[in-house]
């Protein structure tokens, strides 16, 4: 929630306040919208042409077997199998003799080849009805761009190799970027493209690195090289500032690390409101790298354990054992405080590659998530196994996301007790007295959580797909992203009586949306009554800082104000009003 007006000077761009920061840095521009240079070559210089192509071809593989080994040794196997993927399209010779062909008889420039035959590949993959085809469309995308960088002389996976702190600028990540970026000396990035809830800007925030994201298509006029400040604080970025503006920034960063320091003597308490109401903070996760995050930054435990990342962007499924591994790792770092494991929640916008099941899984809608582990019971088994394996190392919860209704959630339950039936015939430790919860994030389960309720241990709130499942949008869709209101009335009475449900029934209740992470929001959570929240590891303490502020009473009063209000517009306004009288603290995120 922040209100900005616009700029009038060119050079100063706003976008979508993606991941909080300032910085000013030199710009790394991913060429993956460049404009291709389109040549008529000789008969005599068609030689040279395909020498200069499977010169590109032959750098590409080099730096690619480098990045693989390097994530080796790093312990990534999941961003090394991406490498792989592309290396094994790289050296399919069906592409590469198309490209040769193509130069021979056309008579046009490598960089023209390689973008023509590389769009009809991608064309056919795109359109296939297998999915692996389909997801495998955009690592061919992928790699032709990092032919042509070489081609046009600026490599795209050089920054990988850079050892200067850089601003990444793109049109958008591609899965190799995302690896890059966890692996590389990145300030920040600016996107052309993207919303505050796509995997991007959830990923700057678990870097704990500043992003702004939706900036439009001024940000190609950035190149390598080029002076950029990037305040993704207020979703501004300014391009080739002057000295006025970098002083001015240098100023905004400044304060920014004051405030940052000053956060950092909040990380170690037990959060309290004013008059004395504890509120439990833990962590959204992806990665084990990021455990060292949630004790950096004053995190309880893990409140949502992301499992997508082990399925996408391989040539396989993950094994038992590799997810064991993975899960016990993640459990013993966290141990005592608790682990909870969501449980394979992808689709729609996350596509796993080995399962042929036609076009279901683009929507959000189709055959995803619970339904798909349903549907596939020997994937789900294989991770049900793993969690249960992992929890004889620490305190493990397990949650089953986008339950509908009660028989989907004892169709899963049936799987659970399955697996545990067969680790105790096998003899496999595990604990018997692993929590299950429900993800509460289609109106569905909202309107029968009480059914729900008596037959799970905890409730887990996931507004993400909460809001959009409500409003009916796509929050992938910049077309109907204004439409993506978390103040919609309608949300914020199904969050409240779920919060009432559990409270009967006696069970635990976590946000772990993205709602939980907003400094405004999670006031109003605070509110309604939610004693946990769970979020990206870096906002801990602006969240600590927002409500060891302010009072319950206070925060109580404010619900029961924007409640009788009608729409999200009016109670945005209200809370401002209200921020400027009574939460002074808020009005730096308002």
């Amino acid at each position: 929630m922040t209100f900005q007006s616009a700029e009038c000077n060119p050079s100063v761009l706003t976008g979508l306040a993606a991941s909080p920061g300032v910085v000013i840095g030199e710009v790394f521009r991913i060429h993956d919208r460049v404009d291709i240079p389109r040549q008529n070559i000789p008969v005599n210089g068609v030689p040279t042409e395909i020498h200069r192509f499977l010169h590109a071809v032959k750098q590409v593989k080099k730096d690619l077997r480098e990045i693989r080994q390097r994530l080796h040794l790093d312990a990534n196997r999941d961003g090394a199998d991406i490498f792989k993927a592309h290396l094994m399209m790289l050296e399919d010779p069906t592409m590469v003799e198309r490209v040769r062909d193509r130069i021979a008889t056309i008579h046009v420039n490598a960089e023209a080849a390689v973008t023509d035959i590389g769009a009809e590949f991608v064309d056919v993959f795109s359109e296939s009805k297998n999915p692996y085809f389909r997801e495998r469309s955009v690592d061919l995308n992928d790699l032709v761009q990092q032919i042509v960088s070489v081609l046009m002389g600026e490599e795209r996976l050089d920054l990988f190799n850079r050892e200067n702190e850089v601003i990444v600028v793109a049109h958008n990540l591609t899965p190799s970027d995302t690896v890059l970026m966890r692996k590389t000396n990145v300030l920040a990035f600016v996107t052309e493209v993207g919303t505050r809830v796509s995997h991007t800007a959830i990923l700057a925030r678990s870097l704990g690195i500043p992003a702004v994201v939706g900036v439009g298509s001024d940000i190609t006029k950035a190149q390598t090289g080029d002076t950029m400040v990037v305040d993704g604080t207020h979703g501004r970025v300014i391009m080739q500032p002057d000295k006025e503006q970098i002083f001015e920034y240098q100023i905004e960063r400044e304060k920014y690390a004051k405030v940052e320091e000053d956060l950092s003597a909040l990380r170690a308490i037990d959060l309290q409101t004013t008059d004395g109401k504890g509120v439990e903070i833990a962590a959204n996760i992806e990665f084990l790298e990021e455990i060292e995050l949630i004790q950096k930054f004053g995190g309880k435990g893990v409140g949502l354990y992301r499992t997508e990342y082990f399925y996408m962007d391989r040539d396989g499924l993950p094994s038992e054992e590799e997810l064991f591994e993975d899960y016990r790792h993640m459990v013993e770092q966290v141990s005592p405080e608790a682990a909870t494991i969501r449980t394979l929640d992808i689709g729609g916008e996350k596509l796993v590659p080995h399962l042929d099941i036609g076009s279901s899984m683009d929507s959000l809608m189709g055959l995803r998530s619970i339904r798909l582990c349903l549907k596939y019971p020997d994937i789900f088994m294989n991770q049900l196994r793993a969690i249960l394996r992992a929890s004889d190392y620490g305190n493990v919860k397990i949650m089953f996301p986008m339950i509908s209704g009660l028989d989907e959630l004892r169709e899963a339950k049936w799987h659970f007790e399955k697996a545990q039936a067969l680790l105790s015939t096998e003899r496999i430790p595990f604990d018997p007295n692993v929590e299950i919860g429900a993800m509460i994030e289609l109106p569905a389960a909202a309107l029968s959580a009480d059914l729900l309720a008596k037959e799970v241990d905890f409730f887990s709130i996931g507004t993400n797909d909460l809001i959009q499942y409500t409003i009916a949008i796509d929050r992938r869709n910049e077309e109907t992203l204004p439409l993506y209101e978390p103040l919609h009335p309608a949300v914020l009475r199904l969050i409240r009586d779920v919060l009432r449900v559990a409270e009967e029934a006696g069970i635990e209740i976590t946000v772990c949306g993205e709602m939980a992470g907003d400094p405004v929001l999670s006031v109003l959570l605070i509110g309604m009554g939610y004693e946990k929240l769970s979020m990206s590891p870096t906002v801990i303490p602006e969240i600590k800082k927002v409500l060891s502020s302010i009072s319950l009473k206070d925060a109580e009063q404010l619900v029961d104000e924007i409640m009788k209000l009608s729409t999200a517009g009016e109670i945005e306004t209200h809370i401002w009003r209200v921020a400027m009288d009574r939460f002074p603290e808020l009005l730096n995120w308002v």
